[in-house]
């Protein structure tokens, strides 16, 4: 007996270390399996439903990089969430990546792969496929604060009128209407209108507050969110764009808290102002005048002179102004006629209108500076101006008075008498003059050239010293060229100058030629913004221009300046546009590339 235990310790303690050294061998094995895989909530959704996307892991990793998620768009995300648990004396780690999509489309789309870093080495994901479908009916549950969300909360765009005239105002409103036990935290526009085929212009809406109103006969609360005015450029049917929102929204629920009160419930609820369609009647071509530039609304017209009487070479200013309620911005004035005694300068123009909810008010006028050459008296023929009024759906005509400049003191005009006397004709005699060809030399008085020498000639010596006097020249341009060189923001700026006639040479070429012009103004800016950005213009809304000027560091001004242009370029097509706009646009276009040029990053 005594020989049996002697032995059986040994033998129990050799076991126990086997026993040891296998449980720890089995850890080891179980940990260095590193398992990175991705685990979906479901794999067949309908459209308007969210995927729960989570990408696991069993090892603590570095560099965790996600798939592009191509067809969704990531609505929550990325969360992460460690599990590290000791069971019976094993350790458990989870490490998880969580992500929530909505698809953009239908049809079979692929989460790629997935990639992080664990110990040096690179584990990637299995792609998984997701089959989206059509919308699909969610179970209305009356505590789901989504579906009490989608009751509650309204988004209204109102029209003021239908069925407007070309070039007459038409005002969008929209409101947003919370029910009165529900309240809104904040809201994002995802989708704005483009107001293709209108004349547009927003109307600041930031010192509107909260008002009670009806909606579908029952009482809500309404905040104006957006005021547009609109005059349509085209007749027929024309679809305002809906604006869409994404609104975060607090909804009471059926539930009740330990001490009784009612359980608020976050939601996210997108809600949108729907399609408008309105019908544009065209302006009737019966009694339309001749001299009918396009203007809509109810206008006053006026001619005015700052002198009646004045002298030869002095100078005078003669005003024409439309004054009233329409689309001022939308026409051109009529010109003045006056004789070729009157030298006439360009036109300056001048606008003075605000937009309003009922749209635009004020004036635009045109100085004309005249200076007569000679004396006499001189008539300002009357000028008309033409416009439709919807309001009796007839043209009207303004008339201004004939005025007589007269100019005292000063030249006769004796060729105008001579030229009126012959039906237009002036004659001048011809007179012989025998000294015509007086300025030909019949007579030479040359000289012999005298012998001379290069050596110590003043050629010699020049050339000699020459050299010499160059080096200072030399010592001063090269220094100059060196502080140039070192004057960073002034060579920026000389290139952003470069750069922008480059761009818009073939623009320049076009100055006079409204529709030639604009087109290649608009080519020069996306050129300009192509060569830039490294980007492609053609799928680029002026949303997205904005955004990326942004990043690059560009201020808001001369971002708004470069989308006013556009602007510009696109308003051309349907109003009435002077050279000296063309010219103005031109200047405006260039300074703005060479501004963004030396603030871009």
């Amino acid at each position: 007996m005594r020989v049996d235990c002697y032995y059986s310790k040994p033998i129990m303690k050799f076991i126990k270390y086997i026993f040891v050294f296998l449980f720890l061998l089995g850890t080891h094995a179980g940990v260095a399996q590193v398992k990175f895989e991705t685990k979906v909530s479901k794999k067949k959704l309908g459209i308007n439903e969210r995927l729960q996307v989570s990408f696991e892991m069993n090892a603590d990793g570095d560099n965790f990089n996600s798939p592009s998620f191509s067809g969704f768009k990531v609505v929550g995300g990325p969360s992460q969430s460690i599990q590290n648990m000791w069971i019976n004396g094993v350790r458990t780690y989870k490490k998880t990546y969580t992500y929530f999509l909505e698809p953009r489309k239908r049809g079979i789309i692929s989460i790629g792969q997935a990639t992080i870093d664990v110990k040096g080495k690179t584990y990637k994901t299995s792609p998984v496929k997701i089959e989206v479908t059509a919308a699909v009916d969610k179970p209305k549950d009356p505590n789901d604060p989504s579906f009490i969300a989608s009751n509650n909360v309204h988004l209204v765009a109102e029209v003021s009128n239908s069925n407007p005239y070309l070039n007459e105002a038409i005002t969008v409103i929209y409101k947003l209407y919370v029910a009165p036990n529900t309240g809104v935290n904040n809201w994002d526009e995802i989708d704005i209108p483009k107001y293709n085929d209108f004349w547009s212009q927003t109307i600041d809406t930031k010192d509107q507050r909260v008002q009670t109103g009806t909606f579908k006969g029952e009482e809500y609360r309404f905040l104006v969110l957006r005021k547009t005015i609109l005059y349509p450029q085209k007749s027929g049917k024309l679809n305002i764009e809906p604006l869409t929102l994404d609104v975060s929204v607090q909804v009471p629920t059926n539930r009740r808290d330990f001490f009784g009160g009612v359980v608020m419930g976050s939601a996210s609820k997108k809600v949108s102002a729907g399609n408008k369609t309105i019908t544009v009647k065209p302006l009737p071509s019966e009694g339309k005048p001749s001299d009918f530039s396009g203007a809509v609304g109810d206008f006053s017209f006026k001619v005015t002179t700052t002198k009646k009487e004045l002298n030869a070479t002095e100078s005078l200013q003669a005003k024409l102004e439309v004054r009233g309620k329409g689309n001022l911005k939308l026409f051109s004035l009529p010109k003045i006629n006056l004789p070729n005694s009157l030298e006439v300068y360009e036109p300056e123009h001048k606008e003075s209108v605000s937009t309003t909810s009922r749209g635009m008010r004020g004036s635009i006028s045109d100085t004309y500076t005249i200076v007569p050459q000679f004396k006499g008296k001189y008539p300002l023929p009357s000028i008309s101006f033409s416009y439709f009024d919807p309001k009796t759906e007839q043209y009207k005509r303004l008339t201004s008075n004939e005025t007589v400049i007269n100019v005292l003191k000063g030249p006769t005009n004796t060729s105008e008498a001579t030229s009126s006397a012959t039906n237009g004709v002036v004659k001048q005699q011809v007179i012989a003059n025998d000294t015509k060809f007086a300025f030909i030399k019949t007579a030479t008085n040359f000289t012999p050239k005298g012998t001379t020498y290069f050596f110590k000639s003043t050629l010699f010596w020049s050339l000699v010293f020459g050299p010499f006097l160059l080096i200072p020249l030399a010592v001063v341009v090269r220094k100059k060229k060196a502080n140039r060189d070192a004057d960073v923001v002034g060579n920026k700026r000389r290139k952003a100058d470069k750069l922008a006639r480059k761009y818009l040479k073939g623009a320049k070429t076009q100055l006079g030629q409204k529709e030639a012009f604009y087109e290649a103004l608009e080519k020069a800016l996306h050129n300009y913004l192509k060569a830039k950005l490294h980007i492609e213009t053609s799928d680029l809304s002026k949303d997205k221009i904005e955004n990326l000027l942004n990043e690059r560091g560009v201020t808001n001004a001369v971002i708004a300046d470069f989308i006013a242009i556009f602007e510009n370029c696109e308003l051309a097509r349907y109003t009435p546009i002077t050279n000296v706009t063309m010219q103005e646009d031109y200047e405006k276009a260039a300074q703005t590339i060479s501004l963004i040029d030396k603030q871009a990053r």
